[in-house]
């Protein structure tokens, strides 16, 4: 496993991170989702991402407890708020931050989180309310650092020009070779602000791994075939066209000695203000190919064409 500083923290996190959106929510059974964990972390995976609405506290609970008795200096811990937890708590307000804060830490069994996460940007409050509930919670210890996924330019601009607050030093945003938006905007402002990327759906919900093929039907035990998992997958991304596309980059791929799975998560690797690639894994076997991926050297031609080859059949939406 390689290693990534995280933005201007002194964290380094690992290039592969685990996630627990729709995996270790329910999405399958705790035995699967401990061996997953436990996998990861033997082979130097430190960095895993979960969020207080993943399950409405479920995927922390379970974290919270798989973690039980793991150094806690051994890995790196980070979550996010926003989304409603009830029909009244949502959002960053600065009672929302500290309440769902202190639930969070009790659900992981943590006294402090190392990355907090503001899951979306909230309107209906003030940006600086929001910032120095951050930096209070900050400088109490019960957060190391503060990050924030999927929040426009100009709002992230507005946060690091914040005199006296604590500074982000991470992005969360959609990324891979079928979703390129933060390329043009969004990594270069944080790359100059000394926020890195910690990317989710590297892997486009599983799309770019090759199980779906063009025309057939949807292979059982995948993502796609699970009813709490497959309702979130862009369908888009299972459209004939992205998946005849996808079946030809697999030679480019095999060309640079790698599974389809690890050549689009070095794509993303690629990227230096990438810190980590978040996979979700529902099978340990799934761990091991999509970790072997750090390091990874590919030809960037190989890159180059496999981007030529999406373009000419690009996703819907």
């Amino acid at each position: 496993m390689k290693y990534r500083k995280l933005g201007s923290s002194d964290l380094l996190v690992s290039e592969i991170a685990l996630g627990s959106w729709l995996t270790y929510s329910g999405g399958i059974e705790k035995e699967r989702s401990f061996a997953c964990i436990k996998r990861a972390l033997d082979l130097g995976v430190n960095l895993i991402d979960t969020a207080n609405i993943y399950g409405r506290g479920a995927s922390e609970t379970l974290l919270g407890e798989a973690l039980t008795g793991v150094d806690r200096s051994s890995y790196v811990l980070a979550t996010k708020l926003f989304f409603p937890m009830t029909a009244t708590d949502q959002g960053l307000s600065r009672a929302q931050i500290l309440k769902q804060l202190d639930a969070s830490l009790a659900r992981l069994k943590t006294d402090f989180i190392d990355l907090y996460q503001c899951h979306r940007y909230d309107p209906k409050t003030p940006l600086e309310e929001t910032m120095q509930a951050l930096t209070d919670v900050v400088r109490q210890g019960k957060v190391r650092y503060i990050g924030f996924s999927e929040w426009p330019a100009d709002k992230i601009g507005a946060a690091v020009s914040m005199a006296g607050m604590e500074k982000f030093v991470s992005s969360q945003p959609q990324y891979s070779m079928l979703w390129r938006n933060p390329e043009s905007e969004i990594m270069p402002l944080c790359a100059a602000h000394g926020i890195s990327q910690i990317v989710w759906s590297p892997l486009a919900q599983g799309a770019l791994t090759g199980k779906y093929l063009p025309g057939a039907g949807i292979p059982a035990g995948s993502r796609a075939a699970s009813t709490s998992m497959g309702s979130m997958l862009d369908p888009d991304f299972l459209s004939v066209p992205v998946l005849e596309a996808v079946q030809k980059v697999k030679p480019l791929a095999a060309k640079a000695g790698l599974t389809l799975a690890q050549f689009a998560l070095a794509w993303v690797l690629r990227q230096p203000n990438v810190a980590a690639a978040i996979i979700g894994a529902t099978r340990v076997e799934q761990v091991d190919e999509n970790v072997a991926a750090s390091g990874a050297a590919v030809d960037p031609e190989l890159f180059a064409e496999a981007e030529r080859v999406f373009a000419r059949a690009p996703a819907e939406g």
